[in-house]
Parts: C-alpha cells; sequence; structure tokens
C-alpha cells in the first residue's frame, strides 16, 4: 500500500486569473464613470461660463453707467448699450437666432426673454434708433440703465439654454 501513495502526485492548481481583458461588468463600470466625469464636467464649465457672463456683463455695465455720468452723450450711451446685450445673446443662444435681428425685431427678441415689453414699448426704445441719431433725445437714461441691467441679470442667472 506503501507502494501505491508513493505514486499519487501533487495537486496542480489551475494558472492565475489574468487581470487583462477585464470582465464586461468591468468595461461597463468604466463606461459609466467616464460619463458621469465628463457630464460634471460639462455642468462645472456651464455653471462657471454662467457667472463668468454675469459678473462680466454687470461690470462692464458699471462702466457704461459711469462714462455716461462723466459724459452725458445719449448716442454712445445707446451704442455701448446695444453693443453689451448683442455680445451677451450671441454667447447664450446660437449666433444665427440672434446675429441677423435689428430694429423692432431685435427690441421683440429683448422683450420675449424677459416676458415683458419693456424694450418695444418702455425705455429700451431709444436702442432703436438712438445709436443713429445724433443729439438723441434720451428722457430717462436710468430707466434705461434699469432696464439693461435687469434683463442681464435674468439672462446670465435664469436661461436654461444650452
Amino acid at each position: 500500500m506503501n507502494d501505491a501513495l508513493s505514486q499519487l502526485k501533487d495537486i496542480h492548481l489551475p494558472p492565475p486569473v489574468n487581470w487583462w481583458p477585464p470582465a464586461p461588468g468591468w468595461w461597463l463600470l468604466a463606461v459609466l464613470v467616464l460619463a458621469a466625469l465628463l457630464a460634471l464636467a460639462w455642468f462645472v464649465r456651464r455653471r462657471i461660463k454662467r457667472v463668468d457672463l454675469y459678473q462680466l456683463s454687470l461690470q462692464e455695465l458699471a462702466d457704461i453707467r459711469k462714462h455716461y455720468a462723466e459724459e452725458p452723450d445719449a448716442q454712445r450711451l445707446a451704442a455701448e448699450l446695444s453693443r453689451l446685450l448683442r455680445r451677451v445673446a450671441i454667447t447664450l443662444w446660437p449666433e444665427a437666432e440672434v446675429a441677423s435681428l435689428t430694429g423692432k425685431d431685435w427690441l421683440a427678441w429683448l422683450d420675449a426673454r424677459i416676458d415683458g415689453n419693456a424694450f418695444t414699448e418702455g425705455a429700451g426704445r431709444f436702442l432703436e434708433e438712438g445709436a443713429y441719431r445724433p443729439g438723441g433725445d434720451l428722457q430717462d437714461a436710468q430707466a434705461l440703465l434699469s432696464l439693461v441691467e435687469g434683463w442681464l441679470k435674468k439672462v446670465t442667472r435664469e436661461t436654461r439654454h444650452a
């Protein structure tokens, strides 16, 4: 009997499992983690852009307000406010939607973003022709500046545009 036991061979272990290629579950997890990181980066980038745009646009408006207080030129005020509004609009909406708008269409578009009519029927009407009329008659510069400030605050904080 001793003879039979000596002929037995030791237990053979299988080779170790390779770490590559990973199982399908790991591939799925990697794809999900990557997608989550990309979504987070996109969200953070949009949020930072929105905060920067909010702060920068209000700073530029403050500069425009200061220049107007130093040298009250209604034509220059209308031109500077129009440029500011247009730049912010092109930043937040597709350029094709905004860039070609002029006159009453532009004012109506601005009104539609704040659900009002202050640009087409209120102080904002001055923007339509004020930049092109030398010595334009601006009745209430503060009302116009406040309207633009309200528009900037609303669209740079609340716009849900992609």
